[in-house]
């Protein structure tokens, strides 16, 4: 068994990135999606736009339909 195999995110754990939308410096692994699966996951697999403003713009450019709720789908 090899340590790095147990120790896959130690890259990951203390890294941050600034949101190309709001500008704000964030944590990569609670607040952006990861858009690429792969066994190791690198900083590259994740999204550069944060949750917060990813919900926002999706919220924004959705179609309003008459009577639909505005409430954000629980995934």
């Amino acid at each position: 068994m090899d340590i790095e195999d147990q120790f896959s995110l130690d890259h990951l754990l203390f890294k941050e990135r600034v949101c190309r939308t709001c500008g704000e410096k964030k944590d990569l692994l609670t607040d952006f999606y990861l858009t690429r699966k792969n066994k190791r996951p690198l900083p590259s697999a994740y999204s550069y736009e944060c949750k917060d403003c990813t919900i926002k713009r999706v919220m924004e450019s959705r179609k309003h339909k008459p009577g639909a709720p505005e409430v954000y789908p629980d995934w």
